[in-house]
């Protein structure tokens, strides 16, 4: 497992430096390092002999690594919301997105976008897909308890169902809203971090921090749900109640990654069957695996996306689809993920 860590880590080290020299501002490797560490060290002298420019300093540090460093959050936040909600449902098609989280910031974002802040009491676009994706957990949340318990099943169904209702309101505000709004919906509802800043990585960095904690205290119990739920409070885990802490965290998590970057599909779905294959599907192992491939997967995903086709972006979802499912199934033909407990 340390070695797999090592690995995604250096990875993800890697991405960082080729994404800061990546770019119509001519900034080679070294340079992307050196403005990054001058940052970070105190005083250091090659941030003030001239041998940087302000254009490569600003192209590095406020454009290239912020996009960069979100798309990593987002990528783990993803990822680790799908570990969780697998476990939660004990489905393997299980992703943050089956609850209706998505849609639900979804049509927070389209209603700022197509008609104004006004019509979410002044909220700014990040703010209103936050509140739309806690709605809409509150709503599945609550529409699927039966006598006060949460059904695996209910709360899937009624995620799609909620989804499906939600995605209709938003393609109806899409279709009738103005052409120059078109392209900036779908662009959300692809996901995309090209307007990251500093400033945005707070809240998805507290969130991933938050709930990758509480995952890792419970990773015994995590485990002991996947042998059924008998089995479990057979072992003395609170099953009920850990079920909707998981729900909770789940899409609290993906509420705050999908307010900042948009709907990014696959990423939660692939990579922690991904890490499952690699390292096993004990979660003490598993999680941080999961949470390292996440950010190295959605990292390279940006880095393909402003590149493939440039001078012209490609929305992230697409890239982690067309990239994502190839290697998923190279690895799922592998046939070591029955062994992992992935296929059964």
């Amino acid at each position: 497992m340390l070695a797999a860590q090592l690995a995604l880590g250096g990875g993800i080290l890697a991405v960082i430096v080729v994404s800061g020299a990546t770019g119509p501002a001519d900034v080679g490797l070294g340079d992307a390092v050196r403005v990054i560490a001058g940052h970070l060290i105190p005083d250091a002298p090659w941030m003030s002999d001239g041998s940087l420019t302000r254009l490569q300093d600003q192209a590095v540090w406020q454009f290239r690594l912020p996009r960069a460093l979100l798309a990593g959050l987002a990528g783990a936040g993803l990822a680790l919301a799908g570990a969780l909600m697998q476990a939660a449902v004990r489905n393997p098609l299980a992703e943050p997105y089956v609850l209706g989280v998505s849609a639900g910031a979804g049509l927070g974002a389209v209603a700022v976008i197509t008609l104004g802040s006004a019509a979410v009491a002044g909220l700014p676009l990040s703010g209103a897909a936050f509140l739309g994706a806690l709605a809409a957990t509150a709503a599945v949340y609550l529409l699927s308890r039966q006598r006060g318990v949460l059904a695996p099943t209910r709360m899937i169904l009624t995620g799609v169902a909620l989804g499906s209702l939600l995605s209709a309101v938003t393609s109806y505000l899409t279709l009738t809203t103005e052409a120059q709004n078109v392209f900036s919906v779908l662009f959300f509802l692809l996901g995309s971090v090209s307007a990251a800043t500093m400033g945005q990585l707070v809240v998805p960095a507290v969130a991933l921090a938050a709930v990758t904690l509480y995952a890792l205290t419970r990773a015994r119990s995590l485990n002991a749900l996947l042998a059924g739920d008998e089995s479990a409070t057979a072992l003395g885990v609170p099953v009920h109640r850990l079920r909707a802490q998981l729900v909770v965290a789940a899409s609290l998590l993906t509420g705050a990654v999908v307010a900042v970057s948009g709907g990014i599909g696959f990423v939660g779905l692939i990579v922690p069957h991904a890490a499952r294959i690699l390292v096993g599907a004990d979660h003490r192992r598993m999680l941080p695996v999961t949470v390292l491939a996440g950010a190295l997967f959605l990292m390279t995903a940006d880095l393909l996306a402003r590149t493939v086709a440039a001078p012209t972006e490609i929305p992230l979802g697409i890239v982690t689809a067309v990239v994502g499912a190839p290697c998923f199934l190279w690895l799922i033909r592998r046939g070591r993920a029955a062994r992992a407990g992935m296929l059964r």
